[in-house]
């Protein structure tokens, strides 16, 4: 641990910046740079515990280093001077708070304390020095709430049951004859101050334990516990989802108290300087009176707007109509903000008696079409250049744009109409059966349904579920309530603040209007309009706007690497094209076999006694191949197209089923035994390790000399009517060079036969797929009659590792938990073992042939660390699926621009 480990702000000092993410949290960074010269702006004095102390807390089993505690009390008492305030004394009491701050924003995944330093006796100081007792209570009984929960664990017994704190809060209410769901300001301050001695009680009863009365125990025990949560289930499940190191660790701040629930003349919110959802210039805010923050993160009630113009009807006061002074002054805060961070910020703030307080800044979450949006507003106003644009966005997050949302006049058309409206928090469509809690969404996901979690609001507790969630819809809560925000940050449609719905968990329903909603009913959700259908609503394309060309463009402007698509239907490749596919990477021949039309032929080819019977059944499927050929080459015109000869093997062409086979001899005119016979002959103890690829072609030459014959012929029908052909021949499961020799050898010969009947002239690359751990090794040998490489790192990754991505779903999750792998090695390349024989493939194909072109076709070519590693090893291009295609574009000019940093 360094020798400085509390950094102090406050009164336009500060001892650390923005710069320090990675040892004071993105929290404590951002309030250092506010509170410091470079801003100045109105933040409670408090300091940072680092990162470092975070790793020695957990070294040390769970005990904070001997340091820490003389260093808070010199930093508490530079609070003390600040405030004029002192804690735990009985006539001005100094309270804190308490907060977690990763350096990366992990909302509500980690835990916070307000509050803190509250006993009976500070508690009457309150009362007296605020002049309203109510309030006092108030503050008191949230602090016991969090600090049972948080500190002591007091916690819901299983994940079905009610936080009891909240029992006993819905019983008072109704005592008072308010209700159990009415609202906490009817309590008065003898209500208040009776729920704090039976929260008290309850945490005696259940844990035993007395609640801590001294404010430094209280302070330790908040530090304790933020430490603790870094590795709580939601917030290793939240690294787990996004792939942050479990090592990063988390700061601790510690804040002088504000307060928004000091009466009328008081408030809390949180803004975004730009609307999070589509992006627009305009400020997305919720703001509730007389609270605190975390009423409006919780969406436990719904918040009014920021400005007078923004309120709709039902809503609540504006703060601009509350507290204009506040309002004008936290709206310039805004502008400095942006102007200062050049991003868009989410910022937490805090009115107390119309004295504005900034809370918290950091880069806002946001969704996929606000993100590139804001990218190319802030380019066009000059706020950042176009690399730094770049270099910003997520290129996985483009995903959300490329699919489609619900069809609102398709579903009016149908007389489909919604059944509730609520607000649209996270733009999309989605369907899938109704759940109420989490764990059945996970549990429901893994059984391979689509589900949409329904909750009256979501907590962190429930990132697991929404996780397997097809979307959210929540009954309660605004634009920033914790639904909100981590839906956009998953790209998952988010329904919010839907008060038509009232839910009933124990009957596990709910009810809209005269429509009963049940468990695993369907329902269908807009995240964009914020309507509610019930059964599974129409669909319509997504649609690309200007700025995700304007993005589209830069990144083609910056990137080195290619980008093809994998593709083997016309309308595969025209998609991809449409998404800027420079051609196709990888057109699997086999996938064209499997219509019923096509199969009868395949399966008499491979059932035939000798090589007459199979030629006969080849010259049916060569007319087949040509055509699919001839349309995805015209439908590429211009660009190249890499056609991979057949690569399964056999078996997965012939049928298995009694009365299939049964079938086939009968149309195929054979024996039942006979093809029974043949069957088992075709058995394979390790098929994905077989007769499979290049090898069915050497014992049965006649399959690639018409695959060969086809590719060839289309091509120069294509060319013949003026559409410029570019097929590319590529050769699967080789391992040795002398096998590449061979089939090189076979290709040119049948290209030779069909350009001399044709009298025209056909100069075609010939390459191989580079899949094999002995072909990297040998990749020198092999280049020698090889035109191109290309990655196939699906079996790479198999054949290297010794793991089917068939079975691997079974245990690999548990590896990656574990920490063992830290990424899916079918989802991410694996660097140190998969990636090491690329880069021995690539060194030593190209001391061979120089010039040898490089590309990758597996899965990985769209996953951007992947496109990253390729860019790092000098490959030529990437090749992925349609959808995509985008995502490996602005990849490829990170990448760029990283090795250009």
């Amino acid at each position: 641990m360094g020798e400085q480990f509390i950094y102090e702000f406050g009164d336009g000092k500060a001892a650390g910046n923005a710069g320090m993410k990675a040892l004071l949290g993105g929290k404590g960074a951002n309030l250092a740079e506010m509170a410091g010269p470079a801003l100045r702006l109105p933040v409670p004095p408090g300091f940072t515990i680092s990162t470092q102390v975070c790793t020695e807390y957990y070294k040390l089993g769970g005990k904070l280093p001997d340091a820490i505690e003389p260093g808070m009390r010199a930093a508490v008492a530079e609070i003390e001077r600040l405030t004029g305030t002192r804690f735990g004394d009985a006539e001005r009491p100094l309270l804190l708070s308490v907060r977690s701050g990763a350096r990366v924003s992990m909302p509500g995944m980690m835990d916070t304390v307000l509050n803190l330093g509250l006993n009976e006796r500070t508690c009457e100081a309150l009362a007296r020095e605020s002049g309203d007792a109510r309030f006092a209570w108030d503050s008191y009984r949230r602090f016991v709430h969090m600090y049972g929960d948080v500190v002591l664990g007091l916690k819901p017994e299983g994940a079905r049951d009610r936080d009891p704190f909240e029992l006993i809060l819905e019983r008072k209410k109704e005592e008072v004859g308010i209700g159990a769901h009415g609202a906490d300001t009817a309590l008065t301050a003898e209500h208040l101050r009776d729920l704090v001695a039976r929260y008290k009680a309850e945490i005696k009863a259940r844990l035993g334990l007395d609640f801590p009365d001294d404010p430094w125990q209280q302070l330790l025990g908040g530090v304790r516990a933020v430490f603790s949560s870094w590795n709580g289930a939601r917030a290793v499940e939240y690294r787990k989802i996004y792939h942050y190191p479990d090592d990063w660790g988390t700061a601790v701040t510690v804040m002088a108290m504000v307060f928004g629930n000091l009466g009328e003349e008081s408030g809390t919110g949180v803004a975004f300087t730009r609307d999070a959802n589509t992006g627009a210039r305009h400020v997305f805010a919720d703001y509730l009176q007389n609270a605190q923050g975390e009423d409006v993160v919780a969406g436990i009630r719904n918040p009014g707007p920021l400005a007078r113009a923004d309120r709709q009807p039902g809503d609540p006061p504006s703060l601009e109509e509350l507290q204009p002074a506040a309002y004008a002054e936290l709206m310039q805060v805004f502008t400095r903000l942006e102007g200062h961070y050049k991003d868009m910020q989410d910022v937490e703030f805090t009115v107390q008696r119309g004295k504005l307080w900034i809370l918290q800044t950091r880069t806002g979450k946001r969704s996929a079409r606000a993100m590139v949006k804001i990218a190319c507003d802030m380019v066009s106003e000059g706020l950042i250049d176009r690399d730094t644009a770049l270099a910003r966005l997520e290129p996985g997050k483009l995903d959300e744009l490329l699919h489609p949302t619900i069809d609102a006049d398709a579903a009016e058309k149908a007389g489909q109409r919604p059944i509730a409206r609520g607000v649209g928090a996270s733009p999309g469509g989605a369907s899938g059966r109704v759940v109420f809690s989490a764990d059945d969404a996970a549990a429901w996901h893994g059984r391979g349904e689509a589900v949409i979690l329904v909750r009256a609001e979501t907590s962190p507790e429930d990132i697991h579920g929404m996780k397997a969630s097809e979307g959210i819809l929540t009954a309660r809560g605004g634009m920033t309530s914790h639904a909100a925000v981590v839906g956009r940050g998953m790209g998952k449609c988010c329904v919010v603040g839907c008060s038509q719905i009232s839910i009933n968990y124990e009957r596990e329903q709910f009810v809209a209007g005269a429509v009963v909603v049940k468990k695993g009913d369907v329902i269908s959700i807009d995240g964009t309009r914020g309507d509610v259908y019930l059964g599974t609503a129409p669909l319509k394309a997504a649609r690309l706007d200007d700025d995700f060309a304007t993005v589209m463009r830069w990144s083609d402007e910056v990137r080195r690497l290619g980008v093809r698509t994998n593709a083997d239907t016309p309308t595969d490749a025209a998609v991809a094209r449409g998404f800027g596919a420079e051609g196709i990477g990888l057109c699997r021949t086999e996938h064209m076999f499997f219509s019923p039309e096509r199969i009868l032929a395949v399966r008499e080819m491979i059932l035939a006694d000798d090589e007459a019977g199979r030629r006969h059944a080849l010259a049916k499927i060569l007319p087949m191949q040509r055509g699919d050929f001839d349309a995805i080459f015209s439908a590429m015109a211009g660009l190249p197209v890499t056609v991979r000869l057949l690569d399964p093997p056999l078996h997965e062409f012939v049928p298995h089923e009694a009365a299939e086979i049964r079938h086939v001899a009968e149309v195929l005119g054979k024996p039942v035994e006979a093809v029974e016979q043949r069957l088992t002959a075709l058995h394979e103890s390790n098929p994905m390790l077989g007769h499979r690829g290049c090898r069915l072609a050497v014992t049965f030459p006649e399959i690639y000399e018409v695959q060969v014959r086809a590719i060839a012929e289309a091509c120069l029908d294509v060319r013949a009517r003026g559409i410029d052909a570019r097929p590319e021949i590529m050769i699967p499961i080789v391992g040795l060079a002398r096998e590449l020799e061979t089939m090189r050898a076979l290709t040119l010969r049948i290209l030779a036969e069909v350009a001399a009947a044709r009298g025209a002239t056909l100069d075609l690359p010939v390459g191989t797929m580079i899949e094999l751990p002995r072909a990297c090794i040998t990749a020198d040998k092999i280049a020698a009659h090889a035109d191109f490489f290309s990655f196939g790192t699906n079996d790479l990754t198999q054949t290297t590792m010794g793991i089917s991505r068939d079975d691997a779903a079974s245990f690999l999750p548990e590896y990656v938990a574990r920490g063992l792998l830290p990424r899916d090695p079918f989802v991410a390349i694996d660097r140190d073992g998969v990636g090491a024989l690329m880069r021995l493939a690539v060194d030593k194909g190209r001391a061979t042939h120089p010039k040898l072109k490089i590309g990758i076709c597996g899965e990985h070519g769209g996953e951007p660390s992947s496109v990253a590693f390729c860019h790092e090893l000098g490959l030529d291009y990437v090749s992925c699926s349609p959808f995509r295609v985008p995502i490996a574009r602005l990849a490829a000019a990170q990448a760029a621009l990283a090795r250009k940093a």
